[in-house]
Formats: C-alpha cells, sequence, structure tokens
C-alpha cells in the first residue's frame, strides 16, 4: 500500500455506513411507494379523486420541518419533496387510469354477453 492509499482506506468505515444508509433510503422509498399503490387502489374503489392538494401542503410543511430539524438544506429538500411527490402522484394517477380502463372493459365484456 502506498502513503496515498492510507488516506483513502481510512475513508472505508464512513462509505460502509453510507452504503447501510442508502439501502435504508431504497427500502423505505419502495415501500413509500407500495403504500401509494395501496392509497390508488383505495381512491379508485371509493370515487376518490387522486389529487389532494391540502394533504399535499400538509406533507410538504411536515417534510420541510423535520428536513430543518436535522439540518439538511433547504432548497435541497424542496427539490427532493418535489421528486418525490410528483414520482407518486404519477405512479398513482397511472395506476387509477389502469384500473379505470379495465373496469370499463369488464363492462363492455358483460354488456356484449347480454346482447
Amino acid at each position: 500500500m502506498s502513503d496515498l492509499d492510507a488516506p483513502v482506506s481510512g475513508l472505508d468505515g464512513f462509505r460502509r455506513r453510507l452504503d447501510e444508509l442508502d439501502d435504508q433510503i431504497a427500502r423505505l422509498l419502495g415501500e413509500r411507494f407500495d403504500i401509494c399503490r395501496e392509497i390508488a387502489l383505495y381512491k379508485d374503489a371509493h370515487d376518490v379523486p387522486m389529487m389532494q392538494p391540502e394533504r399535499v401542503a400538509e406533507v410538504r410543511s411536515r417534510y420541510l420541518t423535520r428536513a430543518r430539524e436535522v439540518g439538511l438544506p433547504r432548497d435541497f429538500t424542496e427539490e427532493l419533496f418535489e421528486l418525490l411527490i410528483a414520482a407518486t402522484c404519477r405512479m398513482e394517477d397511472e395506476l387509477m387510469d389502469a384500473f379505470s380502463t379495465t373496469r370499463q372493459g369488464q363492462t363492455t365484456t358483460r354488456q356484449d354477453e347480454t346482447e
């Protein structure tokens, strides 16, 4: 090992901790998307509109407050929140459209069978 490798190898413990945190973040984001899929099913089954602006505002406020409490930069937090909400809302919208199309296809098939 050269003298230049020693300082870099001192980063190994930090890198392992970051890798573990990245794994946890990915798992938690996966769980969040799973719940959003369930929400899309619920909204579709109960005719609840996909977009709930008051809920988005509530979550955004809580998200920014929590991020400030743990010292995250505001611009990073806002961008991350917007990305997360955009992705989950898009997924919910696509799922609800697919459910609606499936139901319409089933209705059309039943009508064809009765004619």
